[in-house]
């Protein structure tokens, strides 16, 4: 049991009659605080030379694990970067001033806002570089809900390239980025947008907004280590980030959290120990709703054009099932602890599958096999 897990199994039931959790909440919690357990099921390996036996047990596969978390960042992150050209790129942060951040928290159906918002910024931007070209760029904005201190902060971090594409142009680099514009349309899309939501009430508010923000939201655009050769550590190091790793909580005593971060204003450690339900809260709120899209593709990189496909990608198509194969459970075993999960330690040879199991019953592979065909309707083949 991992230190997330005994802090959540330790106040389950105060964080039920407590903080009222949202469905979506306790299907991602319950996965986590189940994960490894052998009783929800597992594979049976054997090795065919010496007999030895060993049992795996299924995971969660859920974003809220800290283990299967961070499966999930390294697979987005690795789907990303097969989107990505062969260019620069500018990663962008849109914020939102602290007025506003408890609106996107009571009615979380809000949060489509900022990604339409930053979607119309983007594309008007480069649109205005030349409108009879109507240069269409290549971006991915995902959705953060969360801070460093784990407190609600939902921005938008942006990925988009230093170039775009035209409708005679194949290809034209744009390096400088206008921040003003930045600032004062995303503040004035977003206004609007979520006026449009939600109507005559949202006045007061909208006015409220444009007196304390003089000149817009704050928007980063500045260039950092976006070339070509680095950017696919870059989205892995920002942007498929879970929201907390277990090395960032220093101790857990039963009633106390503690954990560190760096404050992003001036980069100082600071230590901070909350209540354990307190923690608890910080941490779930950003669960996000099931089937909700974290990460949206657009321009470039979310439509398909026969143009696109003379476009110089990072990563060549070739390449795709290579790096694919690293992220199988069996070789990121290997490549992060070192070791062959499936080498017997006896004698060395490749254990294989002896059998599955499922709900505390064995099941064979033949039978799962059947229930897939029918569940999707297919035939079993003769």
């Amino acid at each position: 049991m991992n230190v997330l897990q005994e802090i959540f199994n330790d106040h389950y039931e105060e964080m039920l009659y407590l903080l009222h959790p949202r469905n979506s909440v306790l299907e991602n919690v319950d996965k986590m605080l189940n994960c490894g357990d052998a009783s929800f099921g597992g594979a049976m390996y054997i090795c065919d030379k010496c007999g030895n036996y060993k049992f795996v047990p299924f995971r969660c596969h859920s974003r809220f694990c800290p283990t299967c978390g961070n499966m999930y960042s390294i697979d987005r992150t690795t789907s990303m970067s097969f989107k990505l050209m062969y260019c620069k790129h500018r990663h962008c942060v849109f914020t939102i001033p602290e007025e506003l951040r408890h609106f996107f928290l009571e009615d979380r159906s809000l949060l489509n806002c900022l990604f339409s918002a930053v979607q119309s910024v983007v594309l008007r931007m480069f649109y205005k570089e030349n409108k009879s070209e109507a240069f269409t760029p290549g971006f991915i904005s995902v959705l953060h809900t969360f801070g460093r201190d784990l407190k609600w902060n939902p921005h938008i971090h942006c990925l988009i390239s230093e170039g775009a594409s035209g409708r005679f142009t194949s290809w034209r680099r744009f390096q400088h980025f206008s921040f003003p514009f930045l600032r004062f349309a995303f503040r004035t899309a977003l206004l609007n947008i979520m006026h449009e939501k939600l109507g005559d009430s949202f006045k007061p508010t909208k006015a409220l907004i444009y007196r304390i923000t003089p000149d817009g939201f704050y928007v980063f655009a500045k260039p950092k280590d976006c070339e070509p050769d680095k950017v696919i550590k870059y989205i892995g190091r920002y942007l498929g980030r879970p929201v907390i790793a277990t090395s960032r909580i220093d101790s857990y005593d039963g009633d106390t959290v503690t954990f560190h971060y760096n404050r992003h204003e001036d980069n100082k450690l600071i230590v901070e120990s909350i209540p354990a339900l307190e923690f608890i809260e910080r941490l779930i709120r950003h669960i996000p709703e099931k089937h909700f899209k974290m990460i949206r593709y657009y321009g470039i990189y979310a439509r398909h054009r026969d143009s696109d496909k003379r476009l110089h990608r990072a990563i060549s198509r070739e390449k795709h099932h290579i790096l694919l194969s690293f992220n199988k459970w069996r070789p990121s075993i290997l490549s992060s602890f070192g070791y062959d999960p499936l080498k017997c330690q006896h004698c060395g040879n490749t254990m294989s599958v002896l059998e599955v199991y499922y709900n505390h019953k064995p099941v064979s592979l033949q039978e799962m096999y059947e229930r897939a065909m029918a569940k999707h309707a297919c035939r079993s083949p003769a």
